[in-house]
């Protein structure tokens, strides 16, 4: 890669990192968001819910804008919408001037994951899109981090509309270098014509739509991602402190243990994805097998769980975001890179969808509890009846991506005559040449 590909790769990276903290905040004030505004679980979740509404409801939209005037732009406009819905937020007086404020913070997410992952695959060659793929979702989710103790500390101890007016700061940093050092694809990159009006956008959207791998990355992308979205943005700080009993600084501190997970896993999947890309969906579907165990493990253990399974549950929880990623390698394999904004578009409502439903629906369950069984809002009862939605979104999503897979082998087959025989056969494929070689 070029000196200056470097740069903007850079660039796009902190671009990121400001956009996770952003969208993070509102978990970390989660508890501060109760005092402050007086609001009940289900309308606290609204403050999330929203945000996610539009985020997902974005995606499709601004990839097509993406596909059509760059990221650059995309991402200077988006970043700037996240620094207005944070001033919201920070000087907000009430509950619904909040949600005002989050559903800007969520309008100008929408464009920067997307832009930057449009950035990665302009100056990257194609093998190596996977692992930098992955580094952006890992230096992004320091964003977590960032929230998690800088900003909570900040919250801590100056209050909401100081911790809220710094996260603002950082958003307008963020627009200051994208202005400054992005540039959208090499001088001499050949990527294909971009459209030229609405009619020609919206037919490269149908045909984004259409592809099976499409398909296949965004149900790989609601199953692995929503389970982890839901807890770091929402109801983790609420469950460990109020749930289990943890004190507020130590829950903040184990809400940086999924990103941590998610680094060290996540180049890991990326040089995985690079090497096998025909048991991409293979890797898939162990990370949801993996989130279902130890759920269920949290969920049925007698009592409250062992400080060991709380902490292997959060590992689980953030290889999701890492496991995500896998879904953008399949629209980037699946359609040309001139498309491949509506393509990421589709695939990430994916999981942002699922966590929107799985967000509202625990905060519904929790209000039920309380008003009509007498449980405490957050008590650990009512937490394990109202995470069971976890289970029902992982099925729905398990149920996607093996129907979509067998959809993209199907079209591989016909078009290019690659036949992915099942994985038991592969394995033993390979152990029978192994010992071919050795005897």
């Amino acid at each position: 890669m070029s000196r200056r590909g470097a740069l903007v790769y850079a660039t796009g990276l902190f671009a990121y990192l400001v956009a996770i903290t952003q969208r993070t905040t509102i978990g970390v004030a989660g508890v501060s968001a109760t005092e402050r505004f007086h609001a009940s679980a289900a309308v606290l979740s609204m403050l999330a819910v929203l945000q996610l509404v539009v985020y997902a409801g974005a995606q499709i939209p601004f990839g097509v804008l993406l596909d059509r005037f760059g990221p650059r732009r995309m991402m200077i406009g988006g970043l700037g919408v996240m620094a207005v819905g944070q001033v919201v937020v920070a000087l907000s007086p009430n509950i619904g001037d909040a949600i005002v404020g989050r559903v800007l913070v969520g309008a100008g997410d929408a464009t920067v994951f997307l832009s930057v992952i449009r950035l990665v695959s302009s100056w990257f060659p194609g093998r190596r899109v996977p692992v930098a793929v992955q580094w952006v979702s890992n230096v992004g989710q320091l964003g977590q981090v960032l929230s998690a103790v800088p900003f909570a500390a900040i919250l801590h101890e100056a209050g909401w509309t100081p911790a809220f007016l710094s996260a603002a700061a950082f958003v307008v940093l963020g627009v200051v270098l994208v202005t400054t050092l992005v540039v959208d694809r090499p001088a001499d990159a050949v990527e294909g014509p971009r459209p030229e009006n609405w009619t020609q956008s919206l037919r490269q959207l149908g045909e984004s739509l259409k592809m099976p791998g499409t398909q296949l990355g965004f149900w790989s992308h609601f199953v692995t991602m929503s389970p982890m979205t839901m807890f770091t943005l929402m109801w983790g700080l609420p469950f460990l402190v109020f749930g289990l009993g943890y004190p507020r600084a130590e829950a903040s501190v184990l809400l940086i243990v999924p990103v941590v997970a998610g680094m060290v896993v996540g180049p890991i999947l990326g040089v995985l994805t690079g090497r096998h890309p025909l048991r991409r969906s293979n890797i898939v579907l162990m990370v949801v097998a993996a989130m279902a165990a130890i759920w269920a493990v949290m969920l049925l253990w007698p009592g409250k769980p062992p400080f060991a399974v709380v902490v292997l549950m959060l590992v689980i929880v953030g290889i999701g975001g890492p496991g995500s990623a896998i879904g953008f390698d399949f629209a980037r394999t699946s359609n040309p890179l001139h498309a491949l904004g509506s393509a990421n578009g589709v695939v990430n409502v994916g999981g942002f969808s699922a966590s929107f439903v799985m967000i509202y629906v625990i905060g519904s369950l929790l209000d039920l509890a309380h008003s009509h069984f007498g449980q405490p809002m957050y008590s650990l009862a009512s937490f394990r009846v109202a995470f069971l939605i976890v289970f029902a979104v992982l099925a729905v999503g398990l149920v996607g991506v093996v129907r979509a897979r067998r959809r993209t082998r199907a079209r591989m087959l016909d078009e290019e005559g690659i036949r992915v025989a099942p994985i038991w056969v592969a394995l033993n494929d390979a152990w029978a040449r192994r010992k071919a070689a050795r005897g």
